[in-house]
């Protein structure tokens, strides 16, 4: 295929992923369901396709996602919900491949115990892309989308394991189960220990993380690094990736500055957009060509081989989730969640339980079986069958169910907690400025007669600016309480509406047009430099991105 030809298919599938985006925004479904119907319609067409390595899913496409997913993270609340997250990135893993390679060795005619083991360690892995995409529109309990994006964090590196696992045995190399069990725990702590180690490593670079452009070069590079590190000393380079990316994003507040973060989180904003919307077509393109390869199969064996895979994927997860949560509390805090942090509701695990669809990780994992692994094409099409049917269902059908079970997160209460915060950073400010005023009132002057009326000077200056930021952070602090008592007050989930407030969003949003307007006919009549324009949008840029899309959030 030559450049144009590239060049053209890449312009295409972003006017597609653009067109979708605008098209799911306006009707609510999620643009992973749609992308991989659209795929599939392209992949029924006559013309040229696209073919990627797998080793290039694995390791351009799959590390920047991961990494990305793990920065907008909350490691803390990971921490609260450990055993749960844990239950379902492991041991759920463990038993989905296990299940499904005992169902093909059993049902499906000619095939070995390794490859459905492949195959279930392939299909094991949920991504949380679609369900958090359509998790978060509809005010997902934050809890649940933790206990979903920490999964999607660790399941990955269980599943490539048990993969690899399963070829060896699939090419002829001798199983051992001691041996497995202790290659998978140094793959799992040497991959932590990897990430950890990349993360103290960009930690050092702090001087330099306080420039935006180096900044997002050090961003950019990090997963890459930690997977190539990782995968270098033979241990779990997925787990390097999300270990890096929590420990960078739980220190990012301290490490970088406020520039450097706003940039940094555009550009990773923008490589989730792209390469989540390029994935997913690239899914659906797939299985026109892997269906060609289905000949010699029955099909008895192809439906049994699929309904062992689809079947398995939908049933083992709700099952697991309701016996994890019915167990006695002394057994449901070693495998479940912790006391501390609650058992799930019933709701919750319905909704758990609807939010496993698979993507990226499965299909790239699937294609790396070798070449020589027998009924290779039936495992592609069972894979790639699983990816369609929780994507597409799962994906679509995850936000009315949401809705229909109640399930939604308390925004006043959010609101009300965010804007007691704002308040008490007001106040911490204030205190500081207290503590300026009397160092400056007790500050020992040193100055030579010559240097003093100076001296007074600045003392003078620099107190007269003390009283102009404390009206200005008192003033603050008057409209965060003002927010905070309407919150309180609010007497339904409601988001409550305060005229007032939406008076002032819509007068300040005037006059920003207002400037901005006046600053084209400036440089339009040649008065203000195109260079000049650019540094006062900017300044009106970040004021505008400080207003908030719906009041009173």
């Amino acid at each position: 295929m030559g450049a144009e030809t590239l060049l053209l298919f890449a312009l295409a599938a972003v006017a597609v992923v653009v067109a979708v985006r605008w098209f799911a925004g306006r009707t609510g479904l999620p643009a992973a369901a749609i992308l991989p119907v659209l795929g599939i319609a392209y992949g029924l067409l006559p013309g040229p396709g696209i073919s990627v390595e797998p080793e290039i899913l694995l390791t351009f496409v799959l590390p920047p996602l991961l990494y990305s997913t793990a920065l907008d993270a909350s490691l803390m609340a990971i921490r609260r919900n450990v055993r749960i997250v844990v239950s379902l990135s492991v041991i759920l893993v463990l038993i989905t491949a296990l299940v499904i390679g005992l169902g093909f060795h059993h049902l499906v005619v000619g095939a070995s115990l390794a490859a459905g083991i492949a195959v279930g360690a392939a299909v094991a892995p949920p991504d949380p892309v679609a369900a958090l995409a359509v998790g978060r529109r509809v005010g997902l309990p934050q809890r649940l989308v933790t206990i979903i994006q920490g999964e999607g964090l660790l399941n990955d590196a269980t599943a490539l394991t048990i993969l690899s696992f399963a070829s060896a045995a699939i090419v002829g190399d001798k199983f051992s189960a001691p041996a497995a069990v202790i290659r998978f725990v140094v793959a799992a702590t040497g991959g932590a220990a990897v990430g950890a180690a990349v993360a103290i490593g960009v930690g050092m670079l702090r001087p330099l993380n306080r420039d935006p452009l180096t900044a997002n070069a050090i961003s950019l590079a990090t997963p890459f690094a930690a997977y190539l590190l990782g995968e270098h000393l033979h241990v779990s380079g997925v787990l390097a990736v999300v270990v890096a990316g929590l420990v960078v994003g739980h220190h990012a507040p301290r490490a970088a500055s406020g520039a450097s973060r706003l940039q940094t989180s555009a550009v990773w904003r923008l490589v989730d957009f792209l390469l989540e919307g390029f994935v997913f077509l690239y899914i659906g393109q797939q299985l026109p060509e892997v269906i060609r390869g289905l000949r010699q199969y029955e099909t008895s064996t192809m439906v049994t081989a699929v309904l062992v895979s689809v079947g398995s994927v939908l049933l083992i997860r709700p099952v697991w989730l309701l016996l994890t949560q019915s167990l006695p509390r002394s057994l449901h805090s070693r495998l479940g969640t912790g006391q501390h942090a609650g058992k799930l509701t019933g709701r919750e695990v319905t909704a758990l339980s609807w939010a496993g669809t698979r993507g990226v990780i499965s299909l790239a994992a699937v294609f790396t079986l070798p070449r020589i692994t027998p009924d290779r094409d039936l495992l592609l099409f069972c894979t790639l069958a699983v990816v369609l049917v929780t994507l597409v269902v799962q994906g679509l059908t995850f936000g009315p169910l949401v809705r229909r079970l109640g399930l939604r997160a308390d925004a006043v209460d959010e609101a009300r907690l965010r804007n007691e915060a704002r308040a008490a950073s007001v106040r911490a400010a204030l205190e500081r400025l207290d503590d300026l005023s009397l160092d400056l009132g007790e500050r020992p002057d040193r100055r030579s007669p010559a240097e003093a009326p100076t001296a007074a000077e600045d003392a003078a200056a620099e107190a007269e600016a003390i009283q102009v930021m404390r009206g200005l952070l008192g003033q603050r602090l008057a409209r965060y309480q003002g927010r905070i008592d309407l919150l309180q007050s609010a007497e339904s989930p409601e988001m409550p509406v305060s005229p007032r407030y939406e008076a002032a969003l819509r007068i300040r949003r005037a006059a920003m047009d207002a400037q901005r307007e006046e600053l084209l006919r400036w440089r339009d009549a040649g008065t203000l430099p195109d260079e000049g324009l650019r540094v006062l949008e900017r300044e009106l840029d970040h004021e505008e991105r400080l207003l908030p899309e719906r009041p009173p959030a």
